[in-house]
């Protein structure tokens, strides 16, 4: 059900729809498809429900961003709705590979456009995220873990030649290293997925809502690195 069909009442929430993809061997992905972004994994035999909702009050930062705040405050319980075998990028890399059975289906123009304000949320959520933590980055336990320009060129490199070109968007790699570059490039690109929107058409292989929320999660998976990874935050 879309979420704009639902009906809000001072005692009554809407649950969260979830899709599980349970890798063969090593993670388990969980995914709140309605709100872009929001995807969490954990180890097989982790609760990855648990994982999720622990991000709840991160993501409410996002969506209050977005413009989606109060929607998002007033959701309810995470309801499993698909529980289905992952691929090898769900063990390796925690991270969601198949589609949701509802992202096959059209979305309203709400939906749309919330999903849309979110996607470019999580641009402004990275962003703001780049430009505040500390030039060094915590290390991982074992001494490991991308420096801070390194995962800025990844995350916006990875979306301009992997997820863009399935709406069309071609731009230079180089577009990631100019800011006023990078912001022409997103509003092409969210340009270029209204209009896969209005004409009802997928991202080529890809749902349209599944693009959208691969992006978010990529955006908003590393911003949450980089803050979490922050020295300037050590006392």
């Amino acid at each position: 059900m879309p979420l704009d069909g639902w009906e809000y009442g001072d005692r009554m929430t809407m649950p969260v729809r979830v899709l599980l993809e349970r890798g063969k061997k090593k993670r388990v992905v969980a995914s709140a498809f309605d709100w872009p972004g929001w995807d969490r994994s954990t180890k097989l035999g982790g609760d990855a429900l648990a994982e999720l909702d622990g991000y709840r009050v991160r993501f409410a930062k996002v969506a209050e961003l977005a413009g989606y705040g109060d929607e998002f405050g007033r959701l309810g319980e995470l309801d499993v709705v698909e529980d289905v075998d992952g691929i090898g990028m769900t063990d390796y890399y925690g991270v969601s590979g198949r589609t949701a059975t509802a992202e096959l289906e059209p979305m309203t123009e709400a939906d749309f456009e919330r999903k849309l304000a979110l996607l470019r949320a999580s641009w402004t959520t990275f962003d703001d995220a780049a430009a505040s933590v500390s030039a060094e980055l915590r290390k991982g336990p074992r001494g490991g873990g991308r420096e801070k320009d390194r995962i800025i060129r990844h995350v916006n490199g990875a979306e301009i030649d992997e997820f863009a070109p399935k709406v069309g968007v071609k731009v230079p790699l180089d577009t990631r290293d100019d800011l006023d570059a990078l912001h022409s490039y997103r509003d092409a690109f969210a340009d270029a997925i209204r209009e896969h929107h209005i004409r009802g058409e997928p991202a080529r292989s890809w749902a349209l809502q599944f693009l959208i929320r691969r992006c978010a999660w990529h955006m908003l998976d590393h911003a949450w690195e980089l803050e979490d990874r922050d020295l300037s935050t050590e006392q």
